[in-house]
């Protein structure tokens, strides 16, 4: 049996007044998401350990059955995997947005949606005037880019831009961990020093952005509201040390993971999955569905296990557009999971497991990741179906598989 993860990043969501109390999962269009409930099993799942925020980066790790209190590094080094940067033993990798600030608050996340062309050139500019032997700004993916401090300490406090829309971001400036103000660990600086140093890069940034001669492309302008570019570097950590998964579970001997966000990216990479790159594949709602769709069909004929990884709710839900969010829903289900289920329907040589879910909900009206159960659901071509007709969040309350947590997912999945 080859077993196939579908993930909607940031799909769930809560009831929306304007929907007339439902979800967008249960509003939406869905056929193929219903179908995969409703002939297959379905249930909850609790992706977020004790103790750590409902970040994408925890979440994915904890379903895919890894322990975060030994793994978990932050986002920075996975991302600094994903793009090809080795990291050190004395590095500090952080994951590098581009965001649009205003006087006060924080406008948005990503720049203006950002090209990866676009942050190139930002990122090169930066670097050349603000990077030294200790300091690197890397070019990563859209507004998704690297700043590696050497010997910076990870015991920083750093918001994560998309979790504090319109918030003043003087306020939300980068800080030293309660205790850690002036401690070092062994060739490190403090965290003071380390939070020095990262503000006051923020702060050169500005300057340095606004006086640049950078336009963005005319078809990007209307996603960016009046206000200034600056970096928000978080998610900083050090080099991690993850198993692959072939060594934790005998049932997967290869595997693949396909994904447009650099995080996801290097989280298979540690993992041991080859990562497949689709073009077309941007972490929006243009992504190219068709495209991730026929590349996961293409590694289930050789590997074992296949991750793919659709961000475009997730970035819709932190901007707040519920048109667009159902839109992202409707095409997952329509150009992705329903060419993908027509296909390996049919192969009764080398029977398909798939698991439907999101790694936490997004929701619209928050606008930033809530740390709730999630619903999934299981189908395979023998399973016996529990008698949930429909995948949303309520619906999957009564499915058969109740209530899971973290590593509980993975070992059920792939005993299917």
């Amino acid at each position: 049996m080859k077993h196939l993860i579908i993930l909607g990043d940031g799909m769930a969501d809560h009831p929306v007044p304007r929907l007339g109390g439902k979800t967008l999962l249960q509003y939406a269009d869905k056929p193929n998401m219903d179908h995969l409930a409703c002939k297959g099993r379905t249930g909850r799942l609790i992706t977020i350990p004790d103790g750590f925020h409902p970040g994408s980066e925890v979440a994915n790790t904890a379903i895919l059955g890894y322990d975060l209190n030994i793994v978990y590094e932050g986002r920075g080094p996975l991302e600094a995997a994903s793009i090809g940067y080795e990291m050190q033993a004395d590095d500090l990798a952080m994951r590098c947005n581009i965001v649009t600030l205003g006087n006060v608050g924080i406008l948005n996340h990503h720049g203006g949606h950002l090209k990866t062309e676009e942050g190139d050139v930002l990122i090169r500019l930066l670097n050349s005037r603000l990077g030294s032997d200790d300091i690197h700004f890397l070019t990563g993916t859209q507004y998704r880019h690297l700043l590696v401090i050497r010997r910076g300490s990870k015991h920083v406090i750093c918001a994560p831009p998309h979790d504090h829309p319109g918030e003043p971001w003087r306020e939300l400036m980068v800080k030293p961990e309660s205790g850690w103000e002036n401690r070092a660990e062994s060739g490190r600086m403090t965290a003071q020093e380390t939070a020095d140093i990262i503000n006051r890069l923020i702060l050169q940034s500005q300057e340095i952005l606004a006086n640049s001669d950078f336009r963005k492309t005319e078809d990007n302008n209307s996603h960016s509201p009046a206000g200034f570019l600056s970096i928000w570097p978080w998610g900083g950590g050090y080099r991690p040390a993850m198993k692959k998964l072939s060594e934790i579970y005998p049932q997967i001997t290869s595997g693949s993971v396909i994904s447009a966000v650099d995080l996801i990216k290097g989280i298979g990479h540690y993992a041991g999955l080859k990562v497949i790159k689709v073009e077309g594949a941007t972490g929006l709602a243009d992504t190219n569905y068709e495209g991730k769709a026929q590349a996961a069909l293409d590694a289930l004929r050789t590997d074992d296990f296949v991750f793919l990884h659709v961000e475009a709710s997730d970035e819709a839900g932190h901007d707040g557009d519920l048109d667009l969010k159902i839109r992202t829903i409707e095409n997952l289900d329509k150009r992705l999971i329903g060419p993908i289920l027509k296909e390996v329907s049919s192969w009764s040589d080398n029977p398909v497991a798939i698991a439907l879910l999101p790694d936490h909900p997004t929701p619209v009206e928050v606008r930033t990741h809530v740390n709730e159960p999630v619903p999934f659901a299981i189908w395979s071509p023998n399973i016996k179906p529990d008698g949930v007709r429909v995948y949303d969040e309520e619906s999957c309350v009564s499915g058969d598989y109740g209530l899971l947590r973290l590593g509980d997912f993975m070992q059920t999945f792939l005993n299917v």
